[in-house]
C-alpha cells in the first residue's frame, strides 16, 4: 500500500495499461492514490463515485475479440 502500489500502477501505465486513481477529496486516506498522482501513475483522477462508469467506458473502447 502507499508508495509500492503507486510504484506498481507506474509500471502498468508504462507497459499500455489505461489507469485511474481515486482523487483526494473522495479519498479517505490519499496514500497510494495521492503518491500515484506524484508519479504520474494515474492517467485519469476521479472521484470515487465516477471511477467504475471511467472502467466500463474504457473496458467498451477496448478490442477484446483479438
Amino acid at each position: 500500500m502507499g508508495k509500492d502500489g503507486a510504484r506498481g500502477l507506474l509500471e502498468m501505465r508504462n507497459a499500455g495499461s489505461r489507469t485511474i486513481a481515486q482523487d483526494e477529496a473522495t479519498s479517505v486516506v490519499w496514500g497510494m492514490p495521492g503518491e500515484a498522482v506524484a508519479l504520474n501513475a494515474a492517467e485519469k483522477v476521479l472521484p470515487l463515485h465516477d471511477v467504475a462508469a471511467a472502467t466500463c467506458k474504457l473496458s467498451e473502447a477496448m478490442d477484446i475479440t483479438r
